[in-house]
Formats: structure tokens, sequence, C-alpha cells
């Protein structure tokens, strides 16, 4: 962290009135939550709003919450995780957004910490991460490579401008790319030989993970850099069981390392709620995501989606049902730059 940034939070107050929480008609039950005015106001709102909205909904949906069962599955993902015996595999918690709630967090970050002591490395929950002597993670977040599709200098070029202003920014600090915006293939013609040596690594949020990681390794070879002194971050519906797999598929081949969000941090028994914030507008016009992943679609701009997808050459995936009980929340977001 800059000290300048550090300079901004010490002033800083998110500010509710660029939040609004309506009913949507016809809908028993079902909100939405739009998040729209300057960049700098909204952009820290994505977690605190999705933990509130997690919490609340759990409070009134499971009052009675058994956390014993939750303890039970926690010391089960220890004991797999311990039975590793690499002291390369390694996890993070990467669950605020979606916990069950805050104290049951915390206790899920203690306990990890004491029960599999260096194979966890930290959280992505930077006020645990001070009070209980872990390193605070975190990677590049879809919002910015979407913003970057309305702040950069052409559409075309708004991945390898993220990166390169990325890099600007942090000179070797936070160094995984987000390959996922505009689908992995789009992504790899932007990560070029350049992009390949100046980043660490990259993360997989979406899309098959096995799939994933050998288009890696296999791009990685042709642009002629040695996958092992590379990092594959992987955080898309973790649990342990197939972090573990995933670390069994790779070791040796490459670097790998794992978040893993609401099966850590709301696997209590009950099922959780899915919900997400994406952004949708910037500097007054469209943005999205495209996803490797079509059950992740979002109510995005469709004509918006279909130009994107002409420009980085995605092909229209065949339909895909909805997964069951997903709920999707969507920030509309008013870009100042």
């Amino acid at each position: 962290m800059k000290s300048d940034f550090v300079d901004l939070l010490g002033l800083f107050q998110l500010d509710q009135r660029f939040v609004q929480v309506r009913p949507i008609a016809g809908s028993r039950g079902e909100i939405d939550i739009a998040i729209k005015g300057p960049w700098l106001h909204t952009i820290l709102f994505e977690v605190p709003i999705l933990a509130i909205v997690s919490e609340v909904w759990n409070r009134r949906t499971y009052p009675t919450t058994d956390f014993s069962e939750g303890r039970r599955r926690l010391a089960e993902k220890v004991a797999r995780i311990n039975a590793v015996a690499d002291p390369d595999f390694r996890i993070a918690d990467y669950g605020t957004r979606r916990r069950h709630g805050r104290a049951w967090q915390e206790e899920v970050v203690t306990t990890l910490k004491a029960g599999i002591g260096p194979k966890f490395v930290g959280t992505s929950n930077v006020d645990l991460a001070r009070r209980h002597d872990l390193t605070p993670l975190g990677t590049m977040a879809h919002e910015y490579l979407q913003a970057c599709q309305a702040a950069g200098p052409r559409l075309r070029d708004s991945q390898r401008f993220a990166f390169d202003t990325w890099a600007k920014e942090y000179r070797g600090d936070l160094g995984i790319a987000l390959s996922d915006v505009c689908g992995m293939d789009a992504f790899l013609r932007d990560f070029d030989l350049f992009f390949c040596k100046l980043f660490d690594g990259v993360r997989h949020d979406s899309g098959d993970p096995f799939e994933w990681g050998e288009k890696l390794l296999a791009h990685y070879r042709a642009m002629r850099i040695d996958p092992k002194t590379k990092v594959m971050v992987f955080s898309d519906q973790l649990d342990v069981p197939l972090a573990i797999r995933l670390f069994e598929h790779f070791r040796g081949r490459s670097q790998v390392a794992f978040g893993i969000g609401t099966n850590l941090t709301n696997d209590v028994g009950h099922p959780a709620l899915s919900i997400v914030i994406k952004m949708t507008r910037c500097n007054g016009q469209p943005v999205a995501k495209i996803s490797d992943e079509p059950s992740k679609s979002m109510d995005y701009d469709p004509s918006y989606v279909a130009y994107l997808r002409e420009v980085f050459q995605v092909p229209v995936p065949p339909a895909a049902p909805a997964a069951p009980g997903r709920s999707s929340g969507v920030a509309s977001r008013v870009g100042s730059q």
C-alpha cells in the first residue's frame, strides 16, 4: 500500500447516498442494489455490501445455526490439508464477501492459522490480517479491467492498457494478472512475452481450471518461459478436495496457489447464498465481463456484450441453465477519471 493511498484512507468515508436498494417489482423478497457515483467513492463498497447481505440473509434464514457442524467440517478440512505432505501446498482465505458472518470468518481464520501453520499463507481481509499477524493478500479485480474498457485509449487495447497501468503503479508488487474478463483465449492474445516476463503469474476465476492451467502452461512454453518460475492462482468456487486435485495435477510443472472463499467461511451445514457485484457502466458507457463460465452471466448491456465479443473474438457459447439458488446483485457505477 503506497503512502498516498494510506493518507487517502485516513480522510475517506463511505457515503451511503451512493447506494440504492430497491425491491424488484413482481419478485417476492428480491432486491436490486445499485451503486452509482464517482469511482473513488464507489469502488470500496463491493466487499462490505456483499458481506452485509450475506450475514443478514443468514441471520434471517437460519436464525439458530448450529456452528458445531461448521467446526466439524472445518476440522475435516484441516486434516485433509495436513495430510498433503508437500509444504508447497498452501491456501489463503478469500471468503469475506460471502461469509456466514464476521465472527465465523474470524474463527475460521484463527483455526486455520493454528491448525495448518505455514500452509495458511494469509487472508484477503485486511483487518483480520492486521489483528492476527497474517499477510493481507489480493490480486487484480474484474472491476479494474472492466473500467479500463471505458478509461483506456480504445477497447481493443483495454487489457494491455490495464496491465501497463497496473505495472506502472505497483512497480513489481501485486504481480498476478487476472485472465477472465474477456475469456482466456483473448487474455492470452494480449499476454505477450513482455507481460509474461513482467507478471509473476495469472489468476483463474472461471471455466474449467484444469483446461485453463494447461492453456497457460502451453502459452508460457510458447513464449520460451519456464512455467516453474511462474505462479498459477486458483480462486473459482474452490473447496479443499478440488484444490488438492489441482495441486497434484500441476505439481512440478508450475507454482500453484489457492484462494478459497465460500467453502471456508460459509460452510456450516446449510446452502450459502451466491452473490456478486460487477461494474456495468463507467464514464457514461457500458462495460462488461465475458466469463468462461456461462452460468456467471450478468445483466450487462446486450448490444455492448455483442460488440465486446466481436472486438475480442469471443464466440457465443451454447445456452446453459442457470445454477440453482444463484442470486446476483448488479452494481451500476459511473467512473470519474
